[in-house]
């Protein structure tokens, strides 16, 4: 696997990591297995895959358990990176109460700790910025964490250029984690361009578009256990129109001899040095082919092509 680094951190990762959320939390929970998910976490620590992001907000609590049964025996090959400052609550799988106060900040990351079974965290991330609190107080509780040695690095998630400029003042941020696929490219016009500009790591979340850009979503209906049936992306109608989207994605799959998943992480790595797009699966043979995906060269107009494609239909939450 190739390899990149988690901004100037000096931590070196996987081109492509693992987003574990799925695995307990949001898609077809009912269908999760969790010695599939085990099986799925060592044998991504196996070919290289070695960013595992989880959060505390997963499951909640139970997806941070579960890394932590999984890493008995591997924490050496793993990079590590979990979250705080959505507060779980009222049975919301996408939403909850933000607290970035210092003093949560600090309880979230020993909580964490214990559920994982480690001592340090890799990278510790905000997973959204809390109004109430201003963020050079939270940055502040973060910087301390990595002085306490509970943390190697720390992140943000979902932010802006002009929150990043704050908290790179404060203390160096390693890595921004947002959504970023073919289908969601919002943060290329700011956020990226700053990240790449400073050396920080950019971590796209569900760079498949939640799988719907693999083309194995077509027509589907989802279950009460499932989430994406509240997204506007995912109605009925949406859906339809968005098909456009994922037939593009497999004419230029099929001419590389590639899968419509490989493409779109492709895409997300050849949007720069630093991206390390973090797609999530229950199963070994879908990580083995969004392994794949780091050694599959775009050319500029296969990429022209790409970039060419429609916005989507419906807003992303």
């Amino acid at each position: 696997m190739k390899t990149r680094v988690l901004g100037g951190s000096g931590i070196e990762v996987g081109a492509i990591g693992l987003g574990c959320m799925g695995m307990t939390h949001a898609y077809d929970v009912g269908t999760a297995v969790e010695s599939e998910s085990i099986a799925v976490i060592h044998r991504a620590l196996e070919i290289g895959v070695s960013l595992l992001d989880t959060s505390d907000f997963y499951g909640p609590y139970t997806n941070e358990e579960l890394l932590g049964r999984a890493l008995v025996g591997h924490r050496d090959g793993a990079v590590l990176a979990t979250k705080c400052g959505l507060v779980p609550g009222g049975g919301r799988v996408t939403t909850g109460e933000r607290d970035g106060s210092p003093g949560y900040v600090r309880s979230a990351m020993d909580a964490s700790l214990r559920r994982l079974g480690i001592e340090h965290v890799d990278l510790y991330q905000l997973h959204r910025v809390d109004p109430a609190t201003p963020i050079e107080e939270t940055w502040g509780a973060f910087a301390g964490l990595v002085e306490a040695g509970k943390a190697r690095a720390i992140g943000l998630s979902e932010v802006t250029v002009e929150q990043l400029e704050v908290c790179h003042a404060i203390h160096p941020v390693a890595s921004v984690q947002s959504e970023l696929s073919l289908w969601t490219r919002d943060w290329t016009t700011d956020v990226l361009p700053w990240c790449i500009e400073h050396g920080v790591a950019f971590l796209p979340y569900a760079p498949l578009g939640r799988g719907f850009l693999t083309g194995a979503l077509s027509g589907r209906e989802f279950g009460s256990d499932d989430f994406r049936g509240a997204l506007p992306r995912f109605s009925p109608q949406a859906m339809a129109e968005n098909q456009a989207i994922v037939d593009a994605v497999a004419t230029v799959a099929a001419r590389l001899g590639a899968t419509s998943a490989q493409v779109a992480l492709a895409w997300d790595l050849a949007q720069g040095p630093a991206v390390v797009p973090i797609p999530g699966t229950k199963r070994v043979s879908r990580l083995e082919e969004n392994a794949a995906a780091a050694d599959l060269a775009l050319s500029t107009d296969d990429l022209a092509e790409l970039d060419a494609l429609p916005a989507p239909t419906g807003g992303r939450y």
